[in-house]
């Protein structure tokens, strides 16, 4: 079987998460960052670690099959990519800030004025899209401190918690794009390669379905399990299980991460007690 070649940030902000979804997918490391290519051993799959930066013209040439990317970074690099799955880690955002002491928010603002950033094809469609003309700055580093030294007056950088903004006197005013980890491929995968890759998101999915869900069981009388059963968003119905003191039944079933308070409020109403949480280590659908 043919190897998928996936290719990883060496250093930086999804190097830990992309290692840990591989290793919940039960794909195992030999070796560590400091070589280019590593093998593993259990799965037709090989892992390069390359520069950030570098990542896209890789998909793009393909010299990788994949590879874990920001969607920020695809957006600027505009390459011929397709992502394949979102990831739900490294979630960020490309904003523009000004200083502190600018009262408005609106994107008038940066009429005629200078941005810094190191994202110019992103602020540059953005600014179009939206009739607004700008002096682009392109800063490869440290993009907060433009405006601090008289280079700029405002910035597009991505934004996190906002801390480095508000240390260097700035604040978020506008966002252009949201973002986060992706799972991307170049278009020239062959038909061996695009069957192992199908094997690859089906162990993604499970991992991140699981993330998503918890394992509930509560204690509930017999005569409000229909009104129980109605309140729990199910993969197909719930597992009803007579308990030992007459009239009562245990209800096991899944439940979202995003609904979770919401769904145990309503549980709680209906006559649900003795309520146990249980994270999911895969789910396989």
């Amino acid at each position: 079987m043919s190897k998928l070649k996936i290719a990883i940030q060496k250093s930086g902000r999804l190097y830990e998460d992309s290692l840990q979804l591989l290793k919940d997918c039960g794909i195992f490391v030999n070796n560590g960052k400091d070589q280019l290519k590593v093998s593993v051993d259990n799965f037709p799959m090989e892992i390069m670690y390359l520069r950030n930066s570098d990542i896209p013209q890789y998909l793009e040439d393909g010299v990788v099959d994949i590879a874990i990317v920001g969607e920020n970074l695809l957006a600027e690099k505009q390459k011929n990519i397709k992502i394949v799955q979102k990831l739900g880690f490294s979630k960020c955002r490309v904003s523009l800030a000004v200083p502190k002491e600018v009262e408005t928010d609106d994107l008038s603002y940066f009429q005629g004025r200078k941005i810094a950033t190191s994202y110019p094809n992103t602020l540059k469609n953005f600014l179009e899209n939206k009739g607004i003309t700008s002096d682009i700055h392109i800063i490869s580093g440290s993009v907060e401190i433009a405006p601090n030294i008289g280079l700029a007056d405002g910035i597009c950088d991505i934004v996190s918690s906002g801390s480095t903004l508000f240390k260097n006197g700035l604040r978020e005013t506008v966002t252009i794009l949201k973002s986060e980890a992706v799972l991307a491929k170049t278009s020239l995968l062959d038909t061996q390669k695009e069957a192992v890759l199908d094997k690859f998101l089906f162990r993604i999915q499970s991992v991140l379905k699981a993330k998503n869900s918890k394992y509930i069981l509560m204690n509930v009388p017999d005569d409000k399990i229909s009104d129980i059963a109605s309140v729990l968003p199910v993969l197909k119905s719930p597992t009803v299980i007579p308990l030992a003191e007459k009239g009562w039944s245990s209800i096991h079933s899944v439940i979202d991460e995003e609904r979770f308070w919401d769904v145990i409020d309503e549980l709680k109403e209906k006559g649900a007690q003795d309520i146990l949480i249980i994270p999911i280590d895969k789910m396989v659908i």
